[in-house]
Parts: C-alpha cells; structure tokens; sequence
C-alpha cells in the first residue's frame, strides 16, 4: 500500500460516465443521478456500494421480475485493495455479483482536490465495451 494515505477515507459518488472505443458519449453504466459510497480504510480495506438513480421501492410481495430489476440496479462488494502509483487494485472478497469474488478489479486512479476519480479498463457495459469513469467527492468527518 502507498505510505500516502489520501485516499483513506469514505466518498460519495458524484457522477458516473462511460466513453466507447471511439471515444463517444456512451450510455450512463448506472442510469441517471446514481448514489454510491466508497470507504477505504487505513488497514487495506475497501468496500463500495453504488445504486442505480431511479430504482423503485418493492412492492409487498414482490414478484420475481421486480426482484430481479431490484437486484440488477445495485452493486455492493468489499474486500482488500492495494495502490500502487496511478493504479488500485480491488481484490473482492465478497460482492452482490458472484462472478466479481475472488476477482481483481484494476481501476486507474486520479487525484483532484477533494475528489478521487477511478477509470476502469475497457468493460462491456449494456452489451457495448465503454470505459467507466466514476467521479467520488470526499465526506468530512462530522
């Protein structure tokens, strides 16, 4: 881990943005006005949790189409990271999407003030491989 502990910490996602191959607009990875908090901790640990703008309450009794969108529209997962220059590596331990555990998520990362920004690698998102970038605000304490 990087002795430079600027990145320890919880932040709230401000955007989420995807660019295709031919660096365009492309679709937004977690719909409109997304809300998500990131933590990393001192000891090596990171959780995130991002949930999709817009998702709807489940009804009493929820039938399997609505848990599924419910399900579809939120991603939760924590394990270990660790930084290394201009990258950080999450290694899951844990996620809401099984394929992610025992995965590493690589992300280059940059620093803007009190913002960390994460840039995922070329990733298929809605059927297109988009580059993500999500913009993360720091929390104050208190």
């Amino acid at each position: 881990m990087n002795t430079n502990d600027n990145h320890v910490g919880t932040w709230k996602l401000v955007s989420a943005s995807s660019t295709t191959s031919k660096g365009e607009p492309g679709e937004p990875p977690f719909g409109l006005n997304p809300v998500g908090f990131l933590t990393y901790t001192g000891d090596g640990r990171v959780s995130a949790l991002i949930s999709h703008g817009g998702r709807k309450p489940l009804s009493v009794g929820a039938q399997p189409e609505e848990q599924a969108e419910a399900f579809k529209t939120f991603l939760a997962y924590a394990g270990r990271y660790a930084l290394s220059g201009d990258k950080v590596t999450h290694y899951i331990e844990i996620s809401s999407i099984q394929n992610y555990v025992n995965k590493e998520l690589v992300r280059r990362v940059k620093f803007q003030g009190d913002q960390i920004i994460l840039i995922t690698p070329p990733t298929p998102v809605n059927g297109k491989v988009q580059t993500v970038e999500l913009v993360w605000q720091r929390l104050s304490v208190g």
